[in-house]
């Protein structure tokens, strides 16, 4: 029997991890619930197997920080240390992830503050169904490059009929 599994965190690859908790906690207001830390390239202990594991040896030691969403959804950042610090180019058309969303109410302030901080309004802020419904939405992107939608109003309200 299928059911429907709950979102856990998401892994953002940053050039500077101190830079990016700032961000995300004094802009997003997202609460730090690991500071940044470094893991060292082992392989004795359960972190360290489990890094090899997944970036094959030779990944070296890395930073990371883990800070939670208001409704529980974590966000472990990661700093390698020879990050490509370049920003990358927009590639919403290869496979993979392209953004993810937050929402808040308050749509125009938020955007406002992430310009303040150093990062980009990529397009105004839209109405999803003007004269009939207040969601609005905005593309936006952190100061390192990486892009993320801001909603009004929960996911499965702006897409279900009858809302309201």
């Amino acid at each position: 029997m299928q059911y429907p599994r709950a979102f856990s965190h998401i892994g953002l690859s940053v050039p500077n991890l101190e830079q990016a908790v700032e961000f995300y906690s004094q802009v997003m207001g997202w609460y730090v619930v690991m500071e940044p830390s470094v893991i060292h390239e082992e392989t004795t202990s359960a972190i360290g197997i489990m890094c090899q594991e997944v970036f094959d040896k030779g990944h070296g030691d890395f930073k990371i920080a883990h800070i939670v969403t208001s409704n529980s959804i974590g966000i472990e950042l990661f700093e390698f240390a020879d990050n490509n610090q370049q920003k990358q180019p927009f590639q919403f058309k290869n496979t993979g992830m392209f953004h993810f969303s937050v929402q808040d109410p308050d749509i125009e302030t938020l955007v406002a503050n992430i310009v303040k901080h150093g990062g980009k309004q990529r397009m105004p802020i839209k109405s999803y169904y003007p004269d009939e419904k207040p969601y609005k939405m905005c593309y936006v992107e952190d100061p390192f490059g990486i892009v993320f939608e801001i909603y009004t109003h929960s996911y499965e309200v702006t897409y279900s009929k009858g809302a309201y």
